[in-house]
């Protein structure tokens, strides 16, 4: 339980926007928490999803489509913030899983 409360503060700011889960990385590699690194991955995969859905729907601009990957983004973001402020190590639905395993750098 230490370990949660230790890191509980990086994984919150890992959710505070791309900038922010870059600075999580960094605070968390002296000393490094298991909870932290969690959510951090988490937080990552999510705002980098975002920006490439972005980034490809602004190509081919649709209104409607920007709308539903903002929801998405949001509901998902809240899903993982919450996690994080009420100490569990949730996954984010559907993806959460695979941002584990493609940012095992992130340690």
């Amino acid at each position: 339980m230490d370990t949660v409360k230790e890191g509980k503060t990086t994984a919150i700011v890992a959710y505070l926007t791309i900038i922010g889960a870059l600075i999580a990385i960094t605070m968390n590699m002296e000393p490094k928490n298991e909870f932290a690194r969690f959510h951090i991955r988490q937080a990552f995969g999510l705002h980098l999803m975002f920006h490439a859905f972005a980034l490809f729907s602004s190509v081919w601009f649709n209104e409607y489509a920007l709308y539903g990957l903002y929801l998405c983004y949001f509901i998902l973001w809240l899903y993982g913030f919450l996690g994080a402020l009420s100490d569990k190590k949730q996954m984010v639905p559907m993806i959460g899983d695979y941002f584990q395993k493609w940012f095992t750098f992130i340690s």
